[in-house]
């Protein structure tokens, strides 16, 4: 194992749940003050190859033991948390069995040190959304974290426009955050949260949504659940997480008059891809 010595840590695992076994939510502090950061953007984590894996993933490729231990393998994640919280950043972590830095992350316990960047970045946030538009944002899995921060920051603060969650997952107990959410949705009379499954054989108790979001967006389940108009004078779409969704998705609104935001043409599509 790495020690702290060795490696570049500034920061420390505070607080870390289980969502499912794939899935995790963590809070890191950072030893000085937490950098300013707008809802919807991504920081970087990292840990030392030294570091061990968490039980059951697949093992590191090459030779043992592992060259240049104290090199840091760093990604960049969403935020999760509200940029009013000045305690920590939280962030939502699936499992990539084969990859490098998440099972080592999986494997971290209370108190323990890794890397944090010191400072957030990113485009994918509301700033460019006028405030009299409609919210419609769209996640499978992991993508769901920087909703979450725009929601904690933004939704107390915009009754006059209306937010709707699309979120996905393959099972019910995949879906990060629900019972938050369901929680905002009852509380928040502009906020509707539209959980959905794909493997219904496996989860028969489930009672939400069944399908592909891009095929829910296209049947038109947000503007019947939701009231909010899928239209784009009305609405902005924030798109997150799997590229195959985002791109099926980006498809169905492109043809509904939709217009894919950039940096140098301000549009009502913004998307993330996870992958």
């Amino acid at each position: 194992m790495a020690s702290e010595g060795e490696c570049p840590y500034n920061a420390t695992l505070i607080a870390r749940e289980e969502v499912s076994p794939g899935h995790l939510v963590i809070r890191v502090r950072p030893d000085g003050e937490l950098f300013r950061f707008q809802p919807g953007q991504f920081a970087v984590l990292g840990l030392c190859r030294g570091e061990p894996r968490v039980a059951g993933s697949a093992p590191d490729e090459g030779p043992a033991p592992i060259p240049e231990p104290r090199k840091l393998i760093r990604r960049a994640y969403s935020i999760a948390s509200s940029s009013a919280e000045r305690r920590y950043a939280e962030y939502y972590i699936m499992l990539v069995s084969t990859g490098e830095l998440t099972p080592r992350l999986f494997n971290l316990g209370i108190n323990a040190r890794l890397f944090m960047s010191p400072k957030a970045t990113g485009l994918f946030t509301l700033d460019q959304v006028p405030a009299d538009r409609h919210v419609v944002m769209v996640a499978t899995g992991t993508g769901l974290a920087p909703y979450m921060s725009m929601l904690r920051t933004h939704l107390a603060l915009s009754a006059a426009r209306r937010f709707a969650v699309l979120h996905g997952a393959r099972v019910s107990w995949d879906l990060g955050y629900r019972a938050e959410l369901e929680t905002i949705a009852r509380l928040c009379p502009n906020f509707v949260y539209l959980p959905a499954i794909t493997r219904a054989a496996e989860d028969p108790g489930f009672r939400g949504h069944v399908g592909r979001l891009q095929t829910l967006l296209a049947d038109g389940v947000v503007e019947r659940e939701a009231r909010v108009p899928l239209a784009p004078d009305a609405s902005d779409v924030f798109l997150c997480g799997n590229p195959g969704m985002i791109d099926a998705a980006r498809e169905i609104l492109v043809a509904r008059g939709f217009q894919e935001s950039s940096p140098r043409r301000p549009g009502n599509i913004h998307t993330e891809k996870y992958w």
